[in-house]
């Protein structure tokens, strides 16, 4: 649930209401409720401005997961599977885009300005196994690039996953990580 939070919106307001009471406290020559309005007022408005303006809001999920799929998710997503999802469904402070180490690492994104950015997920079953799709706007990075990195992408994001891409228009692509059922 906390992921769900913005941080940087609950300090501004939080903030920003305990420095409106300083103020007010001030007017009225209270002098406790005063200084404790403007001591912890101002630094929880100042904090929650400052990460607001460094925030990376959630990706949504382009389609809703259905029981079925969230069944097999249990039983069959890999461990990083599970912190993918769980990385780009929340806030997050600091990175200029969800994944941007990760595309760098894999060579996707040599400047910030061809960079690939995440517009949604969506998980699904593919052949009885549990699949977590990424959709990208990749206007400036072409499949068949994409395409030449899928052996680095498959042991970046395994074991346990085969990977495929598709590109459903000329300006996305989608990366659909795979569970490999394994042998029993």
């Amino acid at each position: 649930m906390l992921r769900q939070i913005s941080l940087g919106t609950l300090g501004s307001v939080v903030g920003g209401v305990l420095t409106i009471v300083g103020i007010a406290a001030y007017a009225a020559h209270n002098a406790t409720l005063n200084l404790a309005g403007f001591f912890y007022g101002i630094p929880l408005l100042l904090g929650g401005l400052a990460l607001k303006a460094n925030e990376l809001t959630p990706v949504p999920f382009s389609q809703p997961t259905t029981p079925q799929v969230l069944t097999l998710q249990k039983k069959q997503a890999t461990i990083t599977q599970n912190k993918l999802r769980k990385d780009i469904t929340r806030y997050c402070y600091g990175q200029e885009a969800h994944l941007d180490e990760a595309l760098q690492r894999l060579g996707l994104s040599k400047t910030d300005e061809e960079r690939p950015v995440i517009t949604g997920l969506r998980e699904t079953e593919v052949n009885g196994n549990y699949a977590l799709t990424l959709e990208f706007d990749s206007p400036h990075v072409p499949l068949d690039v994409w395409q030449q990195k899928q052996e680095k992408m498959t042991s970046y994001f395994g074991p346990g996953v085969e990977v495929q891409m598709t590109q459903p228009d000329s300006d996305r692509v989608e990366l659909t990580l795979i569970t490999i059922p394994k042998e029993s």
